[in-house]
């Protein structure tokens, strides 16, 4: 069997998830569709580029199985994209074999193993493609795709935010958390697994606990993983400022074990294209939150996304949101072009601007952000700081990741002339930059984790 793992960290967990349930009914891995006999793709559907990069993997997956002399006898679809499009994948790419939603996650090796009696003349797909529930899918026994030093874990499924540009609340529901013990449990295996740094995510993380009566929301949560033993970091993403409160600024500053490290997706900061948007925030607000979050938690790091292009934004408009941008001076900043939705709000709203002006100001705040992020970088100079070693030494360098790095979406600080244990921290001195990363070196032999 081969896998093909597409789409966000959230949905990489799902991944871990089915292949560890495959290889306990039996499945053996390769990564050569051509010497599999069953190829899973598990797509995105969030965005048309997911969209259009999952449909391109799944055709090139049939065709292969059409080919003569080939082992490949079942493509099996799974994921955000079924459950968007559904029935109407399989017309679009004829040839699928089994078609898995995401609320039927744990259909996956039905799936697989399909049916043996059905002949493949019939071209019948199966389909696994229940309703809504709104029951957290426990994601323990996975077969992670992570280095093992580090590990998503998912505290919530769905969101409950009706931001008008997003399909995520049609795709994955509402939202709906995982009880703290079940939270607490994965976090453990996860540890016990050699994980020394857990990512919390969720679509909403900062909403945690709401559809439960949870008191303690994320803020105890936080507190509570934080108090595990052999855990070395805690990293919190998808933050929703308007829910950001004061308990959970205070969490992230107490304990020891959360990183300084603030994942806050403002998308923009204009009031009336917040508005538009449904964000449930005003620019003062947003900034007033900004301000706290630096002054409650010393040293803090505070990474956010904007989208430019949104329907009906001006110049005008696009012009305050670079010089907010340009005036925070974010330590990381994602700009992603407005992707028109045809079944959200925005996607019927008039105003659509052209590809080539979202680009355009997609380039504008890119570089704005750029000379930020240098600037930041050289400050670092001589600075001293631990980092977790993050993969093995090529020509020379060997990644590491600061406190205030996240895996995969941020820059890195690189190691030169170093040969270090994957997964282990140790002290380093920052000797320059090269681009958006750093380059240090070890200032002491102990390493720690």
């Amino acid at each position: 069997m081969a896998f093909v793992a597409l789409g966000c960290a959230k949905n990489l967990v799902d991944s871990e998830k089915m292949l560890g349930q495959l290889a306990e009914a039996g499945c053996t891995l390769t990564n050569d569709g051509a010497n599999a006999d069953v190829v899973v793709v598990n797509t995105c559907g969030f965005l048309a580029a997911a969209r259009d990069e999952a449909t391109g993997v799944i055709r090139e997956m049939v065709a292969l199985k059409r080919r003569k002399h080939t082992r490949l006898r079942r493509v099996v679809v799974v994921g955000c994209l079924v459950q968007r499009d559904g029935e109407s994948l399989r017309r679009q790419v004829p040839g699928i074999d089994a078609l898995v939603g995401v609320h039927n996650r744990d259909d996956v090796v039905r799936a697989v193993l399909g049916d043996a009696s059905q002949k493949e003349s019939t071209h019948e797909t199966d389909r696994f493609l229940g309703d809504y529930h709104p029951v957290v899918a426990l994601d323990l026994g996975r077969l992670r795709l992570t280095p093992r030093h580090y590990a998503y874990l998912r505290i919530s499924e769905g969101c409950s935010r009706e931001c008008t540009f997003c399909t995520i609340p049609a795709i994955r529901g509402p939202l709906h958390s995982k009880p703290p013990v079940v939270v607490l449990d994965e976090a453990r295996e996860l540890i016990a697994d050699g994980a020394v740094e857990l990512v919390l995510i969720g679509q909403d993380t900062t909403s945690y606990g709401e559809d439960l009566g949870y008191t303690p929301g994320l803020a105890g949560l936080l507190r509570a993983l934080n108090g595990l033993d052999g855990l070395g970091w805690l990293r919190l993403m998808y933050t929703y400022p308007s829910e950001l409160t004061d308990a959970v600024l205070e969490a992230v500053a107490d304990a020891e074990r959360i990183v300084k490290y603030m994942d806050i997706p403002l998308q923009h900061i204009n009031d009336r294209i917040l508005k538009t948007m449904r964000r449930g925030v005003t620019r003062a607000e947003t900034e007033a939150l900004l301000q706290k979050a630096r002054d409650r938690i010393p040293g803090v790091r505070i990474r956010t996304t904007m989208i430019v292009g949104f329907p009906g934004e001006t110049e005008v408009e696009f012009a305050e949101l670079l010089d907010f941008v340009s005036g925070f001076r974010f330590d990381a900043l994602g700009v992603f072009p407005y992707s028109l939705e045809p079944d959200t709000p925005a996607g019927r709203m008039r105003g659509q601007l052209s590809p080539e002006v979202k680009e355009e100001r997609v380039q504008r705040l890119m570089l704005a952000q750029q000379q930020i992020a240098f600037a930041l970088a050289d400050g670092c100079l001589n600075q001293r700081f631990r980092v977790l070693v993050d993969g093995i030494s090529k020509e020379g360098v060997q990644p590491a990741r600061h406190a205030g790095q996240a895996p995969e979406v941020d820059s890195l600080t690189l190691l030169p002339g170093c040969e270090l244990p994957p997964g282990k921290m140790v002290e380093v001195r920052c000797i320059g930059r090269q681009d958006y990363d750093l380059l240090a070196t070890p200032v002491s032999t102990t390493l720690f984790g």
